[in-house]
């Protein structure tokens, strides 16, 4: 029997089902709406709908590399209990968004929950999550994705931290060998770096910090020349905060990540993504 894409689209509305369960359960149930709300519910499949609203602050990060090591994706898929995020269940399908994401290139959420899910080419992404919800009975999101491929010359290195509350990919020489490559992985899990260099800041937010720093140091009373040599002191302190390759080198703070790339045949870093869990923009809260 055919089914109309309005009955479809009213189903959905009704459950909060999938789009491919809906069409399903319309054509089980020869078109008659009800029915199709009842096999739904039998099935578990509108529990999604009435999860949707729950907070979902826990979760893992998961990331894959592939195509050795010229690829990398990387997802934060929240949950409403940390036991939940432990399971095994749901870190395998986090690690199949992950591995969907690197092998798709896509950065978008909305893109990725569109896409036929590769673990059952049958539904989209956001199919198998309604499913995962009727599932496991708690409230799941999507919050963030992330794709970086490596230019010519480049590797992906990658770093999961705490169990995969911290997740990172790096873009660096495919010379850097798997210690160094593991290093600045680590270093922008650890030390929160905003940008590569301090080429890459955006000049108004230089500008922005330096205004700052000129006022601050303008309380002091000293002259215009003293006051705008403290200032860009504190320009400089600000940029190693900021960007990784100014900041001290966690294994070694005596020693700046640049110095620690230069001593190491000169590698490059060119971007980075780094998720914690919590921070993506779709966290539920309640």
């Amino acid at each position: 029997m055919a089914i109309s894409a309005a009955s479809v689209k009213e189903l959905r509305e009704k459950t909060g089902a999938g789009m491919m369960d809906c069409q399903r359960a319309l054509q089980e149930a020869n078109g008659d709406m009800e029915e199709a709300v009842k096999l739904l519910r039998k099935k578990g499949l509108t529990a999604a709908a009435r999860k949707a609203g729950r907070a979902a602050k826990e979760g893992v990060v998961a990331l894959a590399v592939i195509e050795g090591n010229l690829r990398g994706g990387m997802v934060e898929l929240n949950c409403e209990t940390d036991f939940v995020a432990r399971t095994e269940q749901y870190q395998a399908f986090a690690q199949a968004i992950a591995d969907q994401v690197a092998a798709d290139g896509a950065s978008d959420v909305e893109k990725v929950k569109g896409t036929r899910y590769v673990g059952d080419p049958l539904h989209t992404v956001a199919d198998a999550i309604s499913s995962q919800v009727a599932t496991i009975g708690e409230n799941i999101l999507l919050s963030r994705v992330g794709f970086l491929a490596a230019s010519h010359g480049m590797q992906i290195a990658s770093y999961l931290h705490m169990g995969g509350k911290i997740g990172v990919l790096v873009e660096l020489s495919a010379s850097a060998d798997g210690e160094t490559a593991k290093d600045v992985a680590m270093q922008v899990a650890a030390a929160e770096p905003s940008f590569v260099s301090r080429e890459a800041v955006p000049g108004e937010v230089v500008k922005e910090e330096l205004d700052i720093a000129k006022a601050q140091a303008a309380v002091s009373g000293k002259p215009a020349h003293v006051i705008a040599k403290i200032a860009e002191g504190k320009l400089g302190k600000f940029y190693e905060q900021v960007c990784l390759v100014d900041q001290p080198f966690v294994k070694n703070p005596e020693q700046k990540v640049s110095d620690m790339l230069a001593a190491r045949g000169g590698v490059a870093v060119k971007s980075f993504l780094r998720f914690k869990l919590g921070e993506g923009p779709g966290v539920a809260e309640k």
